[in-house]
């Protein structure tokens, strides 16, 4: 089982990416996590998204949607700088660990 905050992390540079090509919902983003293998609550997604909303990296707009009100989030110019440093530092750990793999006796 992966640590919490290890999860939590990757969670949030999924909603990031996903919210950079659309505007992203609750439900429909924990299904798309889903096929990841990330299988989240409501109960930690939501507070995720309104934590990423107040940190500045989402902007959160309401919509009418079959006359209920959903909430979409889309990436912000700061998520977009954090996408990006995220994105260098995500390829340099896998290029390391990977490549430490190949040569690791203990067989990770």
């Amino acid at each position: 089982m992966i640590d919490r905050e290890f999860f939590l992390g990757f969670v949030k540079i999924h909603i990031l990416y996903h919210a950079s090509k659309e505007p992203i919902f609750g439900v429909g983003i924990i299904e798309e996590l889903g096929r990841h293998g990330y299988y989240l609550s409501p109960g930690t997604l939501y507070p995720t998204l309104h934590r990423l909303a107040e940190e500045g990296y989402l902007k959160q707009d309401s919509k009418l949607v079959e006359g209920k009100v959903r909430k979409y989030y889309t990436i912000t110019d700061s998520g977009v700088e954090v996408l990006k440093n995220a994105r260098g530092k995500i390829s340099e750990l896998v290029d390391e660990v990977l490549d430490d793999c190949n040569n690791d006796p203990i067989h990770l």
